[in-house]
């Protein structure tokens, strides 16, 4: 199963949050009252997207942090590499050293491509949509037929 780590789905809520009010300058302690996460986590994860360019950080009195970019211009796909690294679902992926199994490995390419299409598809998707209200469908129809192609 693919799963993301608990920083990277607080992440996507604290820069859900500085969306919604974007020109404002975040103090870690508001984010933390306003999310309900706990200051030390905010604090740890707004340092890791500072070093991703994901936010800015200000000294001072009336410092704080502030979105690097616009929401349209921020993906899931970067917020997702500045908490966990490269995205992929398999070593090879993003090494080009080959495992053990290289010599006989068919289906490398395969991995790629399929690791490519989920970055294109979390690269599609930005921090203006993840605060947008979602839209979910109140039923999904899925012919049986199709299953078994």
């Amino acid at each position: 199963m693919l799963r993301l780590s608990k920083l990277t789905d607080y992440a996507t809520v604290i820069l859900s949050f500085m969306a919604k009010d974007e020109a404002h300058v975040h103090a870690a302690m508001e984010i933390a009252v306003a999310t309900g996460i706990a200051l030390p986590t905010v604090s740890k994860i707004l340092k890791s997207l500072v070093k991703a360019g994901v936010l800015i950080s200000t000294r001072g009195a009336k410092g704080g942090y502030t979105l690097a970019r616009v929401p349209e211009k921020i993906s899931v796909a970067t917020v997702i590499s500045a908490l966990e690294g490269p995205i992929a679902l398999t070593e090879c992926s993003i090494s080009h050293q080959g495992c053990e199994q290289a010599s006989g490995c068919d289906i490398r390419g395969n991995w790629s491509l399929i690791n490519r299409t989920i970055h294109n598809a979390l690269e599609s998707v930005t921090l203006a949509d993840m605060i947008r209200p979602a839209v979910v469908p109140e039923e999904v129809f899925v012919p049986v037929a199709s299953l078994y192609r």
